[in-house]
């Protein structure tokens, strides 16, 4: 057997012994690529989730959650915003029945204190998002009250207010109404509105001569006009608190929104609307 013959009978027997052993002819680093690597499950995904969120909110939000919802859906782009805008009183029995919401914005602080009594609220997360002011409004192109006062003529016969049973703001309007004596004296000639909306609506048509509303829903019609930025004095403070429920199924999401709120992109935009920020 010659040298020739001899190397390649060594090699074949080299190749099938290796064979059988399991050796590998391959450099370490293609093998590691090629084979399953077990640290790769430590490297966090890229894929979001899709959320719904839903936002129960005072009607007196409306146009400043409708400009900020969009930029943040924008930065969030896998959650989307579902607002649902009544009387905060309403809108605290839905909770209380059972509606899937996710974060409430109340117009003021009875609607929320009595969610957190049934322990409906996280609680850590109620802040006091926003103040406003009350105003009397009168028609536009008409109209004959100047002041509170003026409520009592014989001229005035339907002033609008919200229904204080459940509309925070009829609720301040009753409270001016009786620091200053007149509720009595005005009471039969009241319109209630299901919300502060209706409550501007009624005075916008005329069907009210005039009405009580924030002085945020004034700003944004040119259908009625303020006549008194009614005395913070005569009645409790305007606050809108905000809290993240606990039957929420994206708490996470639902903190993140919340804080969101509170930063200054969406504190430009409440203040545009005529809110203060807190």
């Amino acid at each position: 057997m010659n040298k020739k013959k001899v190397i390649t009978f060594i090699s074949l027997i080299v190749v099938t012994l290796c064979a059988i052993a399991g050796c590998s002819f391959f450099s370490p680093t293609i093998e590691q690529t090629n084979k399953p690597i077990a640290s790769q499950s430590a490297v966090p995904s890229v894929k979001q989730e899709n959320v719904q969120l839903t936002i129960s909110a005072a009607a007196s939000l409306k146009e400043a959650l409708g400009e900020i919802t969009p930029i943040y859906s924008k930065a969030k782009t896998n959650v989307v915003i579902r607002n649902n805008f009544g009387s905060s009183g309403d809108l605290q029995q839905q909770i209380i029945n059972g509606a899937p919401v996710d974060v409430f914005i109340s117009a003021a602080a009875k609607q929320m204190d009595e969610l957190q009594k049934k322990d409906l609220i996280v609680a850590d997360t109620r802040r006091d998002l926003l103040s406003n002011r009350l105003v009397l409004i009168i028609p536009a192109d008409k109209g004959d009250a100047k002041e509170l006062k003026d409520l009592t003529s014989v001229s005035i016969e339907r002033i609008a207010i919200g229904d204080p049973r459940s509309v925070p703001v009829g609720q301040y309007a009753e409270q001016a109404l009786t620091k200053r004596a007149l509720l009595e004296d005005v009471r039969s000639k009241f319109v209630l509105g299901n919300n502060v909306r209706q409550v501007l609506q009624f005075v916008e048509s005329g069907n009210a001569q005039a009405g009580i509303v924030y002085a945020t829903d004034a700003k944004n019609s040119n259908k009625v006009k303020v006549v008194e930025i009614i005395d913070a004095k005569l009645h409790k403070p305007i606050v809108y608190p905000i809290a993240v429920l606990q039957k929420s199924a994206n708490q996470p999401s639902s903190k993140s929104y919340l804080e969101f709120l509170s930063s200054e992109p969406a504190k430009t935009i409440f203040e545009k609307y005529g809110f203060s920020t807190l």
